[in-house]
């Protein structure tokens, strides 16, 4: 197995065998192993990388947590890249790189869990495309992958190791100073541009924009999914 920068003491690092999916893995593990527990698989085409999380908030406060695997994971992508390609989010957790979708952030939650429930846990997720699976790059414009824009010398490991980092860094954010100071890693990454407002409902992470004219402005809401495939290409 490639070798893996160090990490953090809270988590557990469990490699999942190619074929196998990450999120599906940490799910499994998560009533055993508990929170920190990180799978992942080592493959050169694509990132797949899942945290187990322990909650103390009901199930519809604790979904803001994939808003917290998002702005991580372009956190991650921003230091690690070159500096004049841009990365930006597209709602709720796709991540951008110069204009074109290269993966995503995904949730899992246990089955049957209500809205008003605290979960035992929860597992966020990430997939990056890494290389061209595809004879001709390019098919696609509204899509990259992170080879063409610049990290291609970036070890899969090194990723998922800066993602955790990262995700820990905002999770503590989020937990010790609220909603509102993770708003302030996310909001500014949003390419949700014509907006004059953005905001994050702290209940359940609903995107809110606000427009002022015509007069008396125009509003939207924009909820985050109830539910996440296990594995979702870029959108």
């Amino acid at each position: 197995m490639t070798d893996f920068p160090p990490l953090p003491s809270v988590f557990a690092l469990h490699p999942v065998p190619p074929g196998t999916d990450p999120l599906a893995a940490a799910m499994a593990m998560a009533p055993a192993q508990g929170a920190g527990t990180l799978a992942w698989q080592d493959g050169e085409d694509s990132l797949w990388a899942a945290v187990v999380l322990e909650p103390e908030l009901p199930l519809a406060t604790a979904r803001i947590a994939l808003l917290a695997a998002a702005a991580a994971a372009a956190d991650a992508l921003v230091v690690l890249g070159p500096p004049e390609i841009p990365v930006t989010l597209r709602w709720p957790a796709t991540l951008v790189v110069n204009g074109g979708a290269v993966g995503t952030a995904l949730l899992a939650v246990p089955p049957g869990c209500g809205e008003d429930a605290v979960p035992d846990w929860i597992v966020v997720g990430l997939h990056l495309a890494m290389r061209q699976d595809v004879a001709e790059p390019g098919l696609d414009p509204g899509r990259t992958v992170l080879a063409e824009e610049g990290f291609f010398e970036v070890p899969v490991p090194e990723l998922v190791a800066a993602w955790a980092r990262h995700l820990m860094a905002a999770l503590s954010v989020w937990q010790s100073e609220g909603a509102f100071r993770l708003a302030e890693r996310l909001l500014p990454r949003l390419e949700e541009e014509t907006a004059a407002g953005k905001a994050l409902d702290p209940a359940d992470g609903a995107l809110l924009l606000h427009w002022p004219d015509p007069a008396p402005g125009r509003r939207q809401r924009l909820p985050l999914p109830a539910h996440l495939p296990r594995r979702q290409d870029p959108a």
